[in-house]
């Protein structure tokens, strides 16, 4: 089994008790996980963002609580991970994703008979955080993030400003395999420029959390749901687009002012898999469910009702061509 958090729904199992066996941590690597990642039976696999995983786990458990007898399978690999090792291999049904998936992991899947069905689930603010004892920085610019967060970049507070301290910056960020990190690289660096590697590079959003407490001189980005579970112990920086400093919040990003890290989270479901009892129930339950406080709840924007009927329309159809 994985490093990365797995947890295993079952019967009378509620949001406590899920949140408890959610947070062990369990050892060697999803393949040989057969007990867990079953081909067949009343389960439904998932695998993928970090990021979305908040919201997928707030679902799933109340889907357990209403299905006792369905397993439901989450781990966290990150959106690559989950694409390439998980979900166009044919080991999941579902995969989070908090980027839309890669021409190239489409063709994967496509090499292996998958059909991945894209499902825009929730909005997030991704969230550039602070240490709270860095009280000169309550805001940065679109051009400071490059050049902190560049190749090459600065190394220094002071490089940024020079009335800021000549601390170096200790970095925090997403993995190379992640969703998040695809997203920032292209929002904040954009095509010319290339992401720096030295940085402490982690798919544990909690472990960003953890380190930017620790050091009056970090700095990290992640989903705006893991800044909302630790609103006293991170800083969450507004970012100057252009038009004036806005901070991350549910309201900037279901606004559209929070730019240009809001942005939209997924799940992916296989086709093939809504052959399943499980995998479709569970899919329809979610559908609902995205349009409601529980996606607030996390720390996200829902889905509106438009999207939640856009979602389900699709799912229907792709159920009735597999069931025919």
């Amino acid at each position: 089994m994985s490093r990365d958090t797995t947890a295993s729904l079952s019967a009378g199992s509620g949001r406590r008790d899920f949140l408890a066996a959610a947070s062990v941590a369990l050892s060697g690597g999803l393949a040989g996980c057969t007990g867990v990642f079953a081909a067949e039976g009343n389960n439904v696999n998932i695998a993928g963002s970090s990021t979305v995983f908040p919201v997928t786990e707030a679902i799933a458990s109340a889907f357990s609580e209403e299905n006792p007898t369905v397993n439901l399978s989450l781990s966290k690999t990150g959106t690559g991970g989950g694409f390439g090792n998980f979900f166009c291999a044919g080991r999941t049904d579902i995969n989070n994703a908090s980027r839309e998936i890669a021409d190239a992991e489409v063709e994967q899947c496509g090499g292996n008979d998958i059909t991945p069905l894209e499902f825009p689930i929730a909005t997030d603010a991704l969230t550039v955080v602070a240490n709270p004892e860095a009280d000169w920085v309550d805001c940065l610019t679109v051009e400071q993030l490059q050049e902190i967060w560049q190749a090459d970049g600065a190394q220094r507070w002071s490089d940024i400003n020079d009335e800021w301290p000549d601390e170096e910056f200790e970095l925090y960020g997403a993995a190379t395999t992640s969703g998040t990190f695809d997203y920032f690289n292209e929002a904040v660096l954009g095509e010319e420029l290339n992401h720096r590697s030295d940085y402490y590079a982690t798919e544990r959003d909690r472990t960003i959390v953890q380190g930017v407490q620790g050091t009056e001189a970090a700095l990290g980005y992640f989903g705006f749901a893991y800044y909302s579970e630790n609103p006293d112990s991170i800083k969450a920086i507004s970012i100057d687009s252009g038009n004036g400093c806005v901070e991350p919040s549910i309201e900037t990003a279901k606004s559209g002012e929070y730019t240009p890290l809001s942005r939209p989270l997924f799940i992916y479901v296989a086709k093939e898999s809504l052959a399943k009892p499980a995998v479709r129930d569970f899919a329809r339950f979610y559908m609902k469910r995205s349009a409601t406080d529980l996606v607030s709840d996390v720390g996200y924007v829902p889905n509106t009702e438009e999207q939640r009927d856009e979602n389900l329309e699709k799912l229907e159809d792709a159920i009735a061509e597999v069931t025919e």
